[in-house]
């Protein structure tokens, strides 16, 4: 069984290679940089910036990463700071935590979050309680990281979307990068916290570029853990999104904007602690609301920006209730045309926002 795992990771990592790469236009002082090499750029500036950091996972030094996410870094830093681990994710799981609360600051990557499952007791009662169960005596700085959510083609068992899960657990911190400049503030951020957190990236967006700002490319580059970002300017409707959906909500938009509907786009960076004051703020200014997302609709994220909302000052001003557009609640068909219609695709935003807006 255990062989059989390997083949299919494999096969995976050598699917993500084909996918078309998409190019955003660059601006100033700007370099194109993809989601990928962001996420290489942080790791490599954090190990060298601490000797106590480090990286473990299945294939992540010889072979560079599953993902090629960590090309390079073993070379550079060898065996005791890059470690390629057995296929065992509750034993290299727990390795990682035991390491953070001996003082290292351990970066714990999973070739996909579907197979976190098998260690979800390291992440949620080792990691996320023990520095509320010492009484703050015992802080666990440990990174979880991986690909999350739909990837192409890989059907029910490894196309799940995670967020919920892990934002549902107090004591973990759990962000979602959307681009090159997310994905290298945010985990190089992740890494010098001295709580668990939990950064769910995205395979489709791997092979992406992005302009990475004169800014974002210093070494003392960080985004702040629990600040949203508003992408986009608008006054007519709020859609509020994270990961890869934050570009089908920006593709939405623009189609919009011909229409003469301008969507306020807001990008949540992190999903725990959520930014609630920067979704009220847009929803007072633009009085509807959208949340957008890959994962199941049941207890998913949209279901608790909404009731956020709905019991905070915002919800007065709303004009017509509140929409999500989600994956649908089905396990993950493995036919593409089955499959393409189990996630939000940017036609949903688009007839969703219409309806809302009554137009």
């Amino acid at each position: 069984m255990a062989s059989l795992r390997y083949i299919l990771r494999a096969g995976k990592s050598a699917v993500s290679v084909v996918f078309r790469r998409e190019i955003h236009k660059s601006s100033p002082a700007a370099v194109q940089v993809t989601v990928r090499d962001a996420l290489n750029q942080a790791m490599d500036e954090e190990l060298e910036r601490d000797e106590r950091v480090f990286l473990l996972g299945e294939e992540v030094a010889q072979y560079d990463g599953a993902y090629k996410v960590s090309r390079g870094l073993w070379k550079k830093y060898g065996d005791k700071r890059i470690i390629d681990t057995p296929i065992t994710e509750m034993g290299f799981a727990g390795i990682a935590v035991g390491a953070a609360m001996a003082g290292l600051r351990p970066i714990c990557e999973f070739m996909t979050f579907n197979f976190s499952m098998q260690a979800i007791d390291q992440v949620i009662n080792s990691a996320a309680k023990t520095y509320y169960m010492s009484a703050g005596l015992q802080p666990v700085p440990v990174v979880f990281r991986g690909p999350n959510g739909a990837s192409a083609g890989v059907a029910a068992q490894h196309s799940q979307c995670f967020a919920a899960w892990y934002a549902h657990c107090p004591g973990l911190k759990v962000v979602s990068p959307w681009n090159a400049e997310d994905a290298k503030g945010l985990l190089k951020s992740a890494i010098r916290d001295d709580n668990p957190v939990v950064v769910l990236e995205n395979e489709l967006m791997y092979g992406v570029a992005f302009d990475l700002s004169e800014e974002a490319q210093s070494k003392d580059f960080t985004i702040p853990i629990g600040k949203a970002k508003v992408e986009r300017q608008g006054n007519h409707i709020t859609l509020v999104s994270h990961s890869r959906m934050v570009g089908h909500c920006l593709d939405a938009a623009a189609v919009l904007a011909k229409e003469g509907i301008e969507c306020e786009v807001i990008n949540l960076r992190t999903i725990r602690p959520m930014d609630v004051e920067s979704i009220e703020a847009s929803v007072m200014k633009t009085n509807h609301l959208i949340t957008v997302e890959g994962g199941w609709p049941q207890f998913g994220v949209g279901a608790e920006i909404c009731a956020r909302i709905m019991e905070g000052p915002a919800f007065n001003y709303l004009d017509a209730p509140a929409v999500r557009v989600t994956g649908v609640d089905i396990p993950m068909p493995y036919a593409k045309i089955l499959e393409d219609n189990s996630c939000p695709q940017i036609k949903d935003i688009i007839f969703a926002v219409k309806k809302t807006l009554n137009v």
